[in-house]
């Protein structure tokens, strides 16, 4: 049988770049700059919740707490579409750990199994940081009240009560007596027990029913990103936190790029200890993200997680410095040259003598001041303003509004982001812009158990109040 030249002609598999677990807005910005490169493993949850849809011919819709399905629906995809994995990237906390398994199951880098729990539990993370001389706050796994009275007396002054897992400022209290102690500690219960069924506070072999109590550091607090590969580590952005006075403890209001690091710390020796704080966790190769705070001129470590920062960090990068995060962990996770992305690292401009760079930004948050139906905002004033320079509203009319600490996420309404006027103070020019934005809010009791708009007009309006910035 002699074969044609088209059917000795081998059938090559198409590549894709696997991103596991991640929300809408990053699929629609993946897709438009990155297109038919990345197949997306998404929750179906997220997709009804945030009113997206799923496309077959690039996304695989399946129950992410289900591993063993999620494989099997991988597999078949990938026989089904002649195609091939060349990385896998994960955005979010709660997928790091099918990321990882899945990774191994193809012979593709990504952090272990074991690395992603070391930190995604919070206990576990500083035990292994203490363990390797890095210092970070001291910390108490609690069963009951009486062991967070306990620990606050040990620790005096201040302490930190928080689940075991989790991210950013959810269900995190401060408490400076017993009084507090005691209530926090009810409330964290309460909390985990209505979030029994969410991913993010189930990694692992942890008890997700785990509390911790954590010693206060005061002082600046700060998030950067950074590249760990080939024993070295290089840090892409440095972000100063601007904590609010108000709101749920630890929740920051807005980033400034790029911040320098007090003069005790030298730039080398940053890199350094970065790499040791993500080694000690078992992280050979990630890029990750790591919370700390500077306290008497040394880094005192809070989180880390081999993932870059979200919220609103990616928009201030690629909108402020051209530097698309996002992008850069699809190239990292496919071992592309990264060279492209190096002159958009902002922390590097500080390191620069030639020319002054780009100045710095302000990633402002915005949050809604109460619960109730999201009517309307109007940011006819903040347009005005010469010093944004983008807004960004994640959230429509007929949004409803949860407050804290019932729900940390439908109070978040969008963000601004603008160039500070220098000399002035960063968070007084926050808490202005914040005036500028004007946020209709039908209240909560003013809507009935089937959805339906029961306020009465004669009456009054909806309540109108700015956008809070916390």
């Amino acid at each position: 049988m002699i074969l044609s030249k088209t059917s000795e002609r081998p059938v090559l598999s198409r590549r894709k770049t696997l991103i596991v677990g991640t929300t809408d807005d990053y699929i629609q910005w993946i897709r438009q700059l990155h297109p038919k490169t990345c197949l997306f493993l998404t929750d179906p949850a997220v997709r009804c919740r945030e009113n997206g849809s799923g496309n077959s011919t690039d996304e695989i819709l399946w129950h992410l707490a289900d591993y063993e399905g999620a494989r099997t629906a991988l597999d078949q995809y990938l026989r089904r579409h002649n195609c091939r994995l060349d990385g896998v990237a994960c955005f979010d906390c709660e997928s790091m750990e099918l990321a990882a398994v899945i990774a191994h199951a193809y012979g593709l880098p990504y952090p272990t199994v074991q690395a992603v729990n070391n930190c995604r539990n919070k206990y576990l993370t500083k035990f292994i940081w203490k363990y390797h001389d890095l210092r970070t706050p001291r910390t108490r796994q609690l069963t009951t009240v009486g062991d967070a009275i306990a620990a606050l007396d040990e620790f005096g002054g201040i302490c930190v009560l928080k689940p075991a897992t989790g991210s950013g400022s959810e269900l995190i209290f401060s408490c400076a007596d017993r009084d507090q102690c005691r209530t926090s500690f009810l409330s964290i219960q309460d909390g985990l027990r209505k979030r029994s069924d969410s991913r993010l506070y189930h990694p692992g072999d942890v008890n997700p029913g785990m509390i911790l109590a954590e010693e206060f550091i005061d002082g600046e607090e700060y998030s950067c990103d950074f590249i760990v590969e080939k024993n070295q580590a290089r840090i892409i952005r440095l972000t100063r936190k601007i904590i609010s006075d108000h709101g749920p403890f630890g929740t920051a209001f807005a980033y400034l790029v790029p911040t320098e690091l007090p003069p005790e710390i030298s730039s080398s020796g940053f890199n350094r200890i970065l790499f040791r704080s993500a080694f000690a966790l078992g992280i050979d190769r990630a890029i990750c993200m790591l919370d700390f705070k500077i306290d008497n001129g040394r880094i005192v470590f809070l989180e880390l997680a081999p993932r870059p920062g979200g919220d609103c960090i990616p928009f201030l990068l690629r909108h402020g410095y051209g530097l698309d995060i996002l992008l850069l962990l699809v190239d990292f996770s496919r071992q592309r040259p990264l060279k492209k992305y190096l002159p958009r690292f902002p922390f590097t401009y500080l390191l620069q003598k030639e020319g002054p760079g780009p100045g710095p930004f302000i990633g402002l948050r915005l949050h809604a001041a109460q619960s109730g139906e999201l009517k309307t905002i109007d940011t006819t004033y903040l347009l005005e303003d010469p010093r944004v320079k983008k807004i960004h509203f994640i959230r429509k009319p007929g949004h409803r509004v949860t407050l804290p600490p019932d729900d940390y996420a439908s109070w978040l309404l969008g963000h601004v982001i603008f160039i500070p006027v220098s000399g002035i103070d960063a968070a007084a020019q926050c808490y202005d812009l914040s005036t500028k934005i004007r946020v209709s809010i039908l209240p909560t009791d003013c809507i009935n158990e089937a959805g339906n708009n029961t306020f009465d007009q004669k009456s009054g309006d909806t309540t109108t109040t700015r956008a809070l910035p916390i």
